[in-house]
C-alpha cells in the first residue's frame, strides 16, 4: 500500500530516479503502467543493487530503467532528464543528509516524493530552508506502523511554524482521520515514557524530559 500511495504521487510521463530502490519495484511497476517514461534505479549496497537489476531485466526492461551502483543522488546524471525522485523506506534524517549532500545533482525542477520512517521534522526543517514548497502530505498505516508521504517541489516555501514542522502543515489542516490516529497512539506513549521517567530511579537529564513534555502538550493541544 505504500508503494501504491508513492506511486500516485510520480506524475504521469516523468523521468524517475528511484533512490535506496531495493528490488527496483516501483519503477518497474511504473513502467509497466506505462506511468513513466523513463528511470534510473539507485542502490548503495550490493546486494539490493543486484536484485533491482534481476527485477528490470525479468521485466523485459533494460532499455527503459538504468540500475545504478552508487551512493544516494549519485546516481542522477546530467543525462538523466529527470523529472521526480523518490526515497522511500529510510529515516526522514537520512533522507534529509541525502538531498542535502546530492544538491548539485539536483536541477530544481524535479518533484520529491519522499516517504519517511520517522524523523519528518528535521526533513521538512530541510526543505523549507532549501526552498521547497510541501504540496502533499498523507498518513497511512501498515502492518502495525504508520508512515508518511511527503510531496515537495521547488517554489515560494511558506515559513512553516514549529508545530507546522512537527505535525504536518497540510495534514493540521486536513485531520484525516488516518492522521488523527497516529497522533493519539504518538501521545499514549509520550504519556507513558513520562510516567517512566516519574518512576525512574536514575535521573533522566532534565532536557529530555523538557522535550517529551512539550510533545505531549503539543499534540494534546492538537487532538483537543
Amino acid at each position: 500500500m505504500r508503494l501504491e500511495r508513492v506511486a500516485a504521487q510520480v506524475p504521469q510521463g516523468a523521468r524517475l530516479a528511484d533512490i535506496g530502490s531495493d528490488h527496483g519495484y516501483l519503477p518497474v511497476a511504473l513502467m509497466r503502467r506505462g506511468a513513466i517514461a523513463a528511470a534510473v534505479a539507485g542502490e548503495v549496497a550490493r546486494t539490493p543493487f543486484h536484485a533491482a537489476e534481476r527485477t528490470v531485466r525479468d521485466n523485459g526492461l533494460d532499455e527503459s530503467i538504468t540500475v545504478r551502483l552508487a551512493n544516494g543522488l549519485e546516481a542522477i546524471e546530467p543525462n538523466d532528464g529527470i523529472t521526480a525522485i523518490s526515497l522511500c523506506g529510510m529515516g526522514g534524517e537520512t533522507i534529509r543528509d541525502i538531498l542535502d549532500s546530492g544538491k548539485a545533482r539536483l536541477n530544481g525542477r524535479e518533484r520529491l516524493i519522499l516517504q519517511p520512517n520517522g524523523g519528518e521534522e528535521p526533513l521538512r526543517l530541510w526543505l523549507m530552508d532549501n526552498g521547497y514548497r510541501i504540496l502533499h502530505e498523507e498518513v497511512l498505516r501498515e502492518n502495525r506502523f504508520d508512515y508518511e508521504i511527503i510531496v515537495a517541489e521547488r517554489g515560494e516555501a511558506p515559513a512553516y511554524s514549529d508545530r507546522e514542522l512537527y505535525f504536518g502543515p497540510l495534514q493540521m489542516q486536513a485531520r484525516s482521520p488516518a492522521f488523527l490516529d497516529k497522533w493519539q497512539r504518538t501521545l499514549r506513549r509520550r504519556q507513558q515514557t513520562l510516567s517512566h521517567f516519574a518512576r525512574a530511579r536514575q535521573s533522566v537529564p532534565e532536557e529530555k524530559t523538557g522535550e517529551i513534555e512539550r510533545q505531549a502538550r503539543w499534540i494534546a493541544e492538537l487532538l483537543a
